[in-house]
This record gives C-alpha cells, structure tokens and sequence, in this order.
C-alpha cells in the first residue's frame, strides 16, 4: 500500500495505523516523490490527499490506474477544489473514491478491507 500526503505528520500516521492494522505500507510527502517511487514498488492499494503541492493525488492516481490497473484508489481531501480535480478526472474516463478529511482510522480500516485487491 502506498500512502500519499504533502501534511508529512498525516502520512506518517496513517502509515502506523495500517501497518498496526497488518497492512504493508510505504508513505511519501509529495506525488513526484510517489511516482519516483512506482519504478521499484507496485502498491495494491493507493491512499491519497487530493490537493497538494505540485502533482495533486488525482494526477498520481491516474498514473497508477494507467500503469496498475487492478491497484485499488482511495482518495481524501479537506478542500472544496477538490469537486472541480475529480469532475476533470471523470471527464478523462477515471472514477476514483473520495473520503473527506479527517477521516477516522475505523472509518478507513472498513474502506481498506472491502478495496484490498491482488495487483
């Protein structure tokens, strides 16, 4: 599983509450940094902020959709712009699941075990 978030406090905590949970999770801080990552890891399971510094979690999400099709995504965002990012990714043919912020461990763990796929 690959954890994405610019807020380096919320990845790094997400990431101890699933791997406490069983999960195998590697976090980074920006969606450049999660694609340089996707050359040597392939994530069954993609969790990411939406907005965030330069690529948002949409554009990555797209990235591993294109390259890991059966890579399941869920998405999370605190922001209203995030509406607009996921009506474009719509446009382009991408339909992606989307969480609002904060989300609560429980509330993820459920969502995780019904998304948990094979890559």
């Amino acid at each position: 599983m690959l954890v994405i978030d610019d807020e380096q406090l919320i990845a790094d905590t997400l990431a101890i509450i699933l791997t406490d949970a069983g999960f195998e999770v590697r976090s980074v801080y920006s969606g450049e940094q999660a694609v340089e990552l996707l050359q040597r890891f392939r994530p069954d399971i993609l969790i990411a902020d939406v907005i965030m510094f330069g690529m948002s979690g949409i554009e990555v999400a797209v990235i591993v959709r294109n390259r890991f099709p059966m890579c399941k995504v869920l998405l999370f965002s605190g922001q209203a712009a995030t509406a607009d990012l996921l009506q474009q990714s719509r446009a382009q043919g991408y339909e992606f699941e989307i969480l609002a912020k904060p989300v609560h461990p429980t509330d993820l763990l459920a969502q995780l075990r019904g998304q948990q796929c094979s890559a």
